[in-house]
């Protein structure tokens, strides 16, 4: 992740999504302080770090070595589930491919809302689809994959408002499902393997211009049907 995270085209249009998202939100929250949940290896906090104040917390030591590596020291070791953060301390909260690990996403959805201010935003991607889980979500240690529905009742249990829910990466879903299927007719026994892998420049520039095409119209507040990613955008109330 490391070493991909700042070229790759699935990193970097995924934050593009979120910058484009978060930079609407915060608009008008000066020195707004952030949460990145579940940082890993520091990326989206690199880009991030322009709009706010901002904290990065991981459960893996060595994704927080990383983070170091990038000159970043307002980083906390601790879990989703049970945030070492006062109430309401922030005013956005990313979680990044990060709820569909922890095996009690509601707690960690609830301890996410406490620490929101009121008004403040929630912005999180999760894996789409349990059909097309396989070996790449074994090897992530994945816990499920969502569809729409799943991740709007996680989150107002949490007691937020969801105000925007789409599929993203929806170019890609046929060929992806189609690989997934073929995985499991031909390679049933293959160990857990990550398919994130580097790709020739001329591929990673077509299918980043894809995704930041889907990006634009997601940000028009055009919902896509389908996709290999659900985002979401959800706000703690201002008065709980």
């Amino acid at each position: 992740m490391f070493r991909l995270e700042d070229g790759h085209w699935w990193f970097v249009a995924r934050r593009s999504l979120l910058l484009r998202a978060l930079r609407r939100l915060l608009v008008n929250r000066p020195s707004p302080r952030i949460l990145d949940v579940g940082c890993g290896t520091g990326g989206t906090m690199d880009r991030v770090r322009p709009l706010g104040t901002v904290v990065g917390l991981d459960l893996e030591p060595l994704a927080l070595e990383y983070c170091r590596e990038r000159g970043w020291t307002t980083l906390v070791q601790g879990s989703a589930t049970a945030l070492p953060f006062a109430d309401a301390t922030f005013d956005a909260a990313i979680a990044l491919d990060v709820l569909e690990h922890v095996p009690d996403h509601r707690a960690a959805a609830r301890e996410i809302t406490r620490v929101l201010a009121p008004g403040g935003v929630l912005l999180a991607t999760v894996p789409a689809y349990q059909a097309l889980w396989s070996r790449h979500d074994i090897a992530l240690m994945h816990q499920r994959r969502y569809v729409t529905r799943e991740v709007k009742a996680l989150l107002e249990d949490a007691g937020l408002t969801v105000e925007y829910l789409t599929y993203t990466v929806a170019a890609l879903l046929p060929l992806v499902y189609l690989v997934r299927k073929a995985q499991r007719l031909f390679q049933p026994n293959a160990a857990p393997r990550a398919d994130a892998a580097a790709v020739l420049p001329a591929l990673n520039r077509v299918l980043l211009g894809i995704l930041e095409a889907e990006s634009r119209l997601n940000l028009r507040g055009i919902h896509l049907p389908f996709g290999l990613t659900v985002f979401a955008i959800a706000r703690r109330p201002s008065s709980d």
